[in-house]
């Protein structure tokens, strides 16, 4: 939905191109330039010929994918925080530019990480921070919603270069395999652009007499990362399950009486192991040690997250804000309040006593 804000619109800074031609001095930096990208990309780890290649051409980029890999994989601990799996794995083990080749959640992983570099790099593009991108130069004249006429201005999102860009560089690791499991990474990837892309939301400077709205200058703008998050997330609870086709070239739904479309829709091939013990290849740590609620009957309480073993109870000194009190003008004061509580971790897989038998 539009939004009216009474406040000056801030326009972000636009680069321009560099004219006439261009001195020996230049030259030198722009070789310079070109080497120090080519050492930077050769030793990023998780980089297909295809991804290095964009990364030499376009350096800059590269910092804005960083930054998109810290929230995907922000989001998606979030996400499943109160799950046995909790992406903890992959705030070891991923590599800033690749993905964990997890054998079960990578319906999730894809979307989400494909969703982030979406982001990230349509964000950057509205900031002026890259050199190839800017806002959304096609968003000019006039137009109309349901709340009446607006004219184009501002800096709305570029998601169509962030869309393009992400496309490119994410799915060219699956582009050099021609088989199912490529198919679906690259229809969750797919998932995961279209996503962000859902939630673009159209944003107004009203002017006019007392800010009446008569007039209105308005712009595209992306909605925050944690709706898209929301989003994928319920995908994921409704993913539906894959098999690949004879010749292994393509993937159909299992259930038969599927009559729907899986286009918008995230899928797999394999189901998801329990998560109870360490298992490196399927990206579980196991649940020892976790967290748990012991009144909740969901998956964040201990009979579920525990996986049937129990847990400890230690009980820990907790300090807390208390008695705060409004102090004219303009300060909030408060106690500190101490008190103990109980802290529930799951117990450690018990080892079979033959283990044990020398």
């Amino acid at each position: 939905n539009p939004h009216c804000h009474g406040e000056n619109m801030q326009t972000p800074h636009r680069r321009t191109a560099p004219t006439g031609n261009r001195t020996h001095a230049q030259t030198n930096i722009m070789y310079i330039g070109a080497l120090g990208a080519r050492v930077i990309c050769d030793n990023i780890p998780g980089l297909v010929n295809k991804q290095r290649q964009l990364c030499q051409r376009h350096p800059d980029l590269m910092q804005s994918i960083g930054e998109g890999a810290k929230e995907w994989i922000k989001e998606c601990q979030h996400q499943f925080r109160h799950h046995r799996w909790n992406c903890s794995t992959l705030d070891r083990d991923h590599t800033v530019f690749g993905r964990v080749m997890l054998r079960s959640e990578r319906r999730f992983v894809y979307a989400i990480s494909s969703a982030g570099v979406v982001y990230a790099i349509t964000r950057a593009c509205s900031q002026g921070e890259l050199k190839i991108c800017n806002c959304d130069g096609q968003k000019r004249g006039r137009a109309s919603d349901d709340r009446g006429n607006f004219d184009w201005g501002g800096c709305s999102d570029n998601i169509n270069y962030g869309t393009k860009f992400a496309k490119a560089f994410v799915d060219a690791r699956e582009r050099m395999v021609k088989d199912a499991r490529a198919l679906m990474n690259l229809h969750n990837n797919r998932c995961g652009r279209m996503a962000v892309k859902r939630f673009m939301k159209l944003e107004c400077k009203c002017h006019g007499v007392s800010g009446s709205c008569s007039l209105r200058t308005c712009w595209l703008a992306m909605s925050d990362f944690r709706r898209t998050g929301d989003y994928l997330r319920k995908k994921y609870n409704t993913a539906i399950e894959v098999t690949m086709n004879q010749d292994g070239t393509g993937f159909m739904v299992a259930d038969k009486d599927f009559k729907g479309s899986t286009k918008n829709e995230l899928v797999y091939v394999e189901n998801s192991p329990d998560y109870c013990l360490t298992e490196r290849s399927a990206g579980s740590l196991g649940t020892a040690g976790r967290v748990c609620n012991k009144s909740s009957r969901g998956t964040d309480g201990c009979e579920v997250m525990c996986c049937g073993r129990g847990y400890d109870t230690t009980r820990v000194k907790r300090v807390t804000k208390c008695e705060c009190k409004f102090k004219w003008c303009c300060a909030v004061e408060c106690n500190h309040c101490e008190d103990l509580v109980d802290v529930h971790t799951c117990k450690p897989h018990k080892r079979p006593d033959w283990l044990d038998i020398t």
